[in-house]
């Protein structure tokens, strides 16, 4: 006999996510999370930015994901009061090569059905934005920022609320798989033992690990993560922005951004510091190494000339778990189910934060599907 009926590894935006939409099917839910806190992994290190899902090949599931996500975002943070803020964001070219970049970008993005698009030229830059310095750009309306912290904390509410628990200090150590439960170790304080016929893995930077650690499941689809670091710099007093503003895209991410939080400070980053192969995850550094600076105040001085360099302050960084490596295509989200009851999510970077709410509609409809 099972002691829950679901056990979702991993307190991130995804994983809690996860855990409501199937804790609100009636499913009792246990998320399990090594860390103290929800979100101490990727969901606390990144710009906080709700996505419109105009980067990402039509029809891929970061696509689809984004855009259902995003509007599934909206009405969740209103409906729970959770703060947010949607301003908008410009996409800006500074030369002829990265203009065309730009119209490819509104192009893909009308394709993808992303609502609120518009081309501007050089002039209305100047007068959104007087202080950026670009030939022209993209103005994506729907894009916004969010208290991701206040968002995490709602999601373990609506858990709690249906009779769900999330076990902090807990890590998953391995399950076995009898062809009906999940046999489940847990480490930490208090060592124990319970059965689930649902798992999802959905612990980040450590997904494939914990692929590996459930014996009886092939591990012959089980990727290799390629880490790539971000790293983030502030800037000490007001910014000049009322929107985001982004370069045109850059292999393996978005650009050196502007981005602003709920108090409207603003912040810059990430970059991309592709780390090498044969990492393990729980090697990571989250240094922010200052003589990064001057390649920001490189980039950022692009598209906003007055930047003073000696305002930027290290501020913090983070990891995306890449299936992609430097050069290659960008992978799409993975969504694996190898055997009856088992979910991987891997690759779940940005915009995986947007699409948390999508990701989980998802997931709970695979567990009721076909073997994949």
């Amino acid at each position: 006999m099972a002691d829950a009926d679901a056990v979702v590894i991993g307190a991130g935006a995804v994983g809690l996510a996860c855990a409501r939409a199937l804790a609100r099917t009636g499913r009792s839910v246990v998320v399990l999370e090594p860390a103290e806190w929800p979100g101490a992994g990727i969901s606390s290190r990144n710009s906080e930015v709700i996505h419109s899902g105009l980067y990402y090949p039509t029809g891929s599931l970061k696509h689809r994901m984004c855009v259902e996500g995003r509007r599934m975002l909206y009405e969740y943070l209103a409906s729970r009061s959770v703060p947010h803020r949607k301003c908008g964001k410009l996409v800006v070219a500074t030369d002829a090569a990265e203009q065309d970049r730009i119209e490819a970008l509104f192009a893909l993005g009308r394709a993808n059905g992303v609502e609120g698009l518009s081309l501007v030229s050089q002039a209305q830059i100047a007068e959104l934005e007087p202080e950026v310095a670009a030939t022209g750009g993209l103005f994506a309306a729907e894009t916004g920022v969010f208290d991701t912290h206040q968002y995490l904390l709602a999601l373990v509410a609506d858990i709690e609320g249906a009779g769900g628990h999330v076990a902090y200090r807990t890590p998953f150590d391995g399950a076995e798989h009898d062809g009906n439960l999940f046999h489940i170790r847990v480490g930490g304080d208090d060592s124990w033992r319970f059965s689930a016929p649902i798992l999802v893995n959905s612990a980040g930077l450590a997904a494939p690990d914990v692929a590996r650690a459930i014996s009886g499941v092939s591990d012959d689809a089980i990727p290799t993560y390629r880490f790539a670091r971000g790293v983030y710099f502030r800037h000490a007093g007001r910014g000049p922005f009322s929107h985001l503003i982004y370069p045109a895209p850059v292999d393996g991410g978005l650009g050196v951004h502007a981005t602003l939080d709920m108090e409207g400070n603003l912040r810059f980053g990430p970059d991309v510091e592709w780390l090498p192969a044969d990492l393990a995850a729980d090697a990571l550094d989250y240094t922010v190494a200052e003589g990064r600076a001057g390649l920001f105040v490189a980039a950022i001085r692009r598209y906003w000339p007055g930047l003073q360099a000696d305002r930027l302050q290290p501020d913090f960084a983070g990891i995306r778990p890449k299936l992609s490596g430097p050069g290659e295509p960008a992978a799409d989200f993975r969504i694996d189910r190898p055997v009856p009851g088992l979910v991987h999510l891997y690759g779940i970077e940005s915009p995986g934060l947007t699409s948390s709410l999508a990701l989980a509609r998802h997931v709970a409809e695979a567990l009721d599907g076909p073997v994949s």
